[in-house]
């Protein structure tokens, strides 16, 4: 921990290291785990692989992010690549028990702006001190 002024970025990593030594890197608690359909197929399958689970399931959400259309958001996605990236995350989300905002959910929306809006779990804070 700084003893100077501190940045934001200081003051974020310092609220969340659990562990800290001379010499090794920080250990930090991830307070909020925020996935979509592009690259947390591969994450799934590690998790198969190594035959885990998610740890914290009940800090982790997914939303339809990268494959959602702009228009016409009431139809099925018209290309199949996309489609079948939002059918693997649906699938994943079930298996692994977490919470996935499809496409036309009132959730749903680009990963990095529903952290601070709305997918924080009950009673969590995120306030930087």
């Amino acid at each position: 921990m700084s003893t100077g002024p501190r940045t934001l970025s200081d003051k974020l990593w310092d609220a969340h290291v659990v562990h800290s030594a001379p010499g090794e890197p920080d250990v930090l608690f991830i307070d909020l785990h925020l996935i979509h359909e592009v690259t947390s197929p591969q994450a799934f399958d590690g998790l198969r692989l190594a035959d885990r689970g998610v740890r914290r399931p009940d800090l982790t959400v997914a939303t339809a992010d990268h494959n959602v259309p702009t228009t016409d958001i009431d139809k099925p996605v018209a290309d199949p690549v996309s489609a079948k990236q939002l059918e693997v995350l649906a699938a994943n989300c079930e298996e692994f028990a977490i919470t996935c905002y499809p496409m036309g959910d009132p959730n749903q929306g680009i990963v990095h702006i529903i952290g601070p809006s709305s997918a924080q779990p009950a009673g969590h804070d995120h306030r930087v001190r």
